[in-house]
């Protein structure tokens, strides 16, 4: 991995690392109040360059059968595309696509792990893919499409004719 996309994965403004706990030096995002709120979602990129996420199945994360409610996977899912997709992405980006399969479930206390690979990246459009398991056990697999926004400046206020 190049020091520019690895540096494109460690700069962001909203970055948090945790710094105790069972996911201390993991990465998460502080800006994202839905992410936020349903996980806490965690990312780090291993020595190798690939890029893992994980969480930890808590209560609230569970349907009415006390399995992972397939929101949950869902929204995790999405938040992986986002983490794989950062050493690329060099900016905002939003979800054009997504699709996915649910495997088996996952019940409270355990550990499900999500990694994958970019397959395309193109100017505006980032194509992946990946799995969420819990140890080796496959939960959940899932693709999906970014496209990266231009920030866009605000339109300079009309002025009436005089």
């Amino acid at each position: 991995m190049d020091d520019l996309t690895k540096s494109a994965f460690l700069n962001r403004p909203d970055l948090h690392v945790e710094t105790e706990g069972e996911f201390a030096g993991w990465r998460t995002w502080s800006r994202d109040n839905f992410e936020s709120h349903n996980g806490p979602f965690w990312h780090r990129m291993e020595d190798d360059g690939q890029i893992r996420c994980a969480f930890r199945v808590e209560n609230k994360h569970l349907n009415g059968q006390s399995n992972v409610h397939g929101g949950a996977f869902m929204a995790f899912a999405d938040y992986c595309l986002f983490a794989m997709a950062a050493p690329v992405l060099q900016g905002p980006g939003v979800t054009v696509s997504f699709g996915c399969e649910f495997l088996d479930a996952a019940r409270e206390g355990e550990l499900v792990e999500g990694s994958g690979e970019i397959m395309r990246a193109g100017g505006s459009m980032i194509f992946l893919r990946g799995v969420l398991k819990s140890g080796e056990r496959p939960l959940f697999t899932f693709s999906g499409t970014i496209k990266r926004v231009k920030r866009r400046t605000p339109a300079a206020a009309a002025t009436p004719d005089s």
